[in-house]
């Protein structure tokens, strides 16, 4: 990996145009835009189905540029790509609306945690795994009783000899029913202040004791799940970092989690979609929208997601390498989630009364069903992963200092 100070304009330059080179030579024309839906998107797993024969194609081709995961070191899967370069390469995926080839829990989250707190060995069984897609991965904080106070968690891990025996319950695990693995937090040390009696655990969903059952929303549908361990055989090796040091490394999984929701309302087809509402709602005068307030709205909104997008990368340029965004990633988690829930509104607005629609009479109308579902669906955005109100206390705290209640 170059040394990023040493890097010259020349060097960015020549890279910039190979790698748009390269994607445009190589992105299939269906990966271009937004996935239709979660049976659209490629998430990987042992039970992976690819949607379409170019879906496969794309993550083969990224998986060999090590592009899925591009400033991993290549060892784990990677591309060993400074943050420059790879500031690059989302700016070109971006400019040319590539669909990212795999989303992945066990990329945005996990795989930090594993790279900073994790054996060598715990790193070359898992990392290369996530890199290729093999594996998904599902998150297991939360429980019914410890939400935002989650050090108040109550899953037990008894230390067996060559094993933990894991029993308890988890809620809000997303996709749960569709992992091959979950990262956990459990109990290990009932006698320890809360916080110290927490240690990181990876578990494999095909273990006997492993059950889940999903929770169906508003929405008609949703990707969480409540997951119950047991008498779960856990092997000692999945074991990452200290017994009772898991919670050091919740908080610094949870960075890159808030920082991964933060930045949803991101993508390139955003405001696309919007403006493709607003136009079959309001049509156009003399080359631009009709009504002139739906135009002011919908100029607002661009700026403020391009002000969250520059702000992202400002965060990640300042974090440096291998460093966790630390209190920086709240903002990005709040301002990004009421940004999307803005936009669900806005675009509930512009559909009218077609936003009422629950089921679609004809494929693909603007404003249909998805519209609605879409916008309930938004609600749990400044929930999951912390409350907004959270993230503001985080923030009061920490990034501008003001005293505690």
């Amino acid at each position: 990996m170059s040394d990023e100070a040493d890097i010259t304009e020349g060097e960015l330059e020549r890279f910039r145009a190979r790698t748009a080179d390269w994607l445009e030579a190589n992105c299939p024309a269906q990966m271009h835009g937004p996935a239709a839906s979660d049976e659209d998107t490629c998430w990987g797993g042992r039970r992976l189905r690819f949607a379409s024969a170019a879906q496969g194609l794309w993550l083969e081709r990224m998986v060999a540029q090590g592009w899925t995961a591009p400033e991993w070191p290549r060892e784990y899967g990677g591309a060993g790509l400074d943050p420059a370069r790879a500031r690059i390469l989302r700016e070109q995926m971006r400019r040319l609306d590539c669909r990212a080839p795999l989303t992945s829990f066990g990329i945005s989250m996990l795989a930090p945690a594993l790279l900073r707190f994790a054996t060598e060995a715990q790193r070359r069984e898992h990392l290369p795994r996530i890199a290729r897609g093999e594996i998904r991965w599902c998150q297991g904080y939360s429980e019914p009783g410890a939400g935002s106070d989650l050090a108040s968690l109550a899953t037990r891990a008894e230390d067996r000899g060559d094993h933990f025996l894991v029993n308890g319950q988890k809620i809000w695990t997303s996709y749960a029913d569709q992992s091959d693995w979950i990262f956990c937090l459990v109990r290990t040390d009932t006698t320890a202040a809360k916080h110290k009696g927490i240690s990181f655990l990876l578990i494999d969903m095909d273990t006997p004791g492993v059950t889940t059952r999903p929770i169906r929303l508003i929405s008609g549908k949703s990707p969480f799940c409540e997951t119950f361990f047991e008498n779960v055989r856990v092997p000692k090796d999945n074991l990452v970092g200290a017994p009772g040091g898991g919670w050091e490394i919740a908080k610094y999984l949870l960075t890159h989690e808030r920082e991964s929701i933060g930045s949803m309302d991101l993508l390139p087809h955003g405001a696309a979609e919007l403006h493709d509402l607003a136009v079959s709602s309001v049509g156009m005068e003399h080359g631009r929208l009709a009504d002139g307030m739906l135009r002011a709205e919908l100029a607002r909104w661009q700026v403020d997601s391009l002000a969250l997008r520059l702000t992202l990368e400002r965060l990640r340029e300042e974090a440096g390498a291998g460093q966790g965004l630390g209190a920086g990633s709240s903002v990005l988690k709040y301002y990004g989630t009421e940004l999307n829930k803005r936009k669900e509104d806005l675009a509930m607005s512009i559909a009218g009364v077609r936003g009422l629609l629950w089921r679609d009479t004809a494929h693909g109308v603007p404003g249909g069903a998805q519209t609605a579902r879409a916008w309930l669906r938004s609600k749990g955005n400044s929930i999951e992963g912390g409350t907004s109100e959270i993230q503001l206390n985080i923030i009061a705290k920490h990034l501008l200092g003001l005293p505690g209640a």
